[in-house]
């Protein structure tokens, strides 16, 4: 799916490294529309908010000069071992 959302952003002259203060703007907008979706408990507006924020992400990523998915997997390796607990819906690491 990276390869088609990279090649539509490609298409429209979005991944050029100088966009990409403009693409972080449009994640924050994305995570906005997300809060209200959770607020109003819209779930078909939560999909289609955490598509939106998947797609900035992915051209941010590009942008950047960053591989999306080696990012993921960084961000895994360094929480997969983490310990902790769930207190009041918030995960705390020992």
């Amino acid at each position: 799916m990276d390869a088609k959302i990279l090649h539509w952003a490609e298409q429209r002259d979005l991944l050029k490294h100088e966009n990409a203060p403009k693409q972080f703007m449009k994640l924050v907008e994305e995570v906005g529309e997300l809060s209200n979706a959770m607020l109003k408990n819209n779930i078909s507006e939560q999909i289609d908010a955490i598509g939106d924020i998947q797609v900035v992400l992915i051209i941010l990523s590009e942008q950047l000069g960053i591989n999306y998915d080696e990012a993921l997997k960084s961000a895994y390796n360094v929480i997969k071992e983490r310990t902790g607990k769930t207190i009041n819906g918030t995960f705390i690491k020992d």
